[in-house]
């Protein structure tokens, strides 16, 4: 596995049993809503957020989804612009988020996981590997990763949607493969300032 995917699984891991067994308090670093007079947002939690788990079974997907696609985009980008990608997507989670769950009105709770840089990385692997087969593990039903994108994408906007004041942050899923979006725009130079 390439350094810098085994640097984020093990700093994830490590946040997770330190939260746990600790007592450490990590509410802080929790993504909180902006806003109000209650309010406990702080800038650095649109990063922070992303290495804060809420549950086993919140953090073994998240971190079976970085290890099964993250390897592979790593190997691809490189290590430094693997961890920017990974990043912008975790900010975009953040940020979409927020505006979408300000505009529907939601209550005002904390977000946390790393779905948004995981679900980025998703959006990558597809873009790259479009043929490549992967398998859902329920149901396990094997398909080509760009169908595997699409559904994923489509499963989430019905979601949020659906069920907007979840537990489940749908559309910082959806904000995650924004910025893994953009970001290979900007590997292709398709912007201004874009690589070449």
């Amino acid at each position: 596995m390439p350094p810098a995917t085994q640097a984020l699984l093990g700093i994830n891991v490590l946040v997770y049993f330190a939260g746990g067994y600790s007592g450490m308090n990590l509410h802080e670093f929790m993504l909180w809503p902006p806003g109000g007079m209650d309010s406990h947002f702080a800038p650095w939690q649109i990063v922070t957020y992303a290495f804060l788990h809420g549950s086993f079974a919140h953090i073994f997907f998240n971190m079976f989804g970085l290890y099964m696609f993250g390897g592979e985009i790593e190997r691809l980008f490189g290590s430094r612009f693997f961890l920017w990608f990974y990043l912008a997507s975790v900010v975009s989670a953040a940020v979409t988020h927020l505006v979408v769950t300000g505009m529907m009105g939601s209550p005002p709770v904390p977000m946390v996981g790393a779905s948004g840089g995981v679900y980025g990385l998703i959006l990558a692997y597809g873009i790259y590997f479009p043929n490549r087969r992967i398998v859902l593990l329920i149901p396990p039903i094997p398909m080509p990763a760009r169908v595997f994108v699409i559904v994923f994408a489509a499963i989430e906007l019905g979601l949020g949607v659906l069920q907007p004041g979840g537990s489940v942050a749908h559309f910082a899923h959806l904000g995650g493969m924004l910025g893994g979006f953009l970001m290979i725009q900007y590997r292709r130079g398709r912007f201004p300032f874009g690589k070449k």
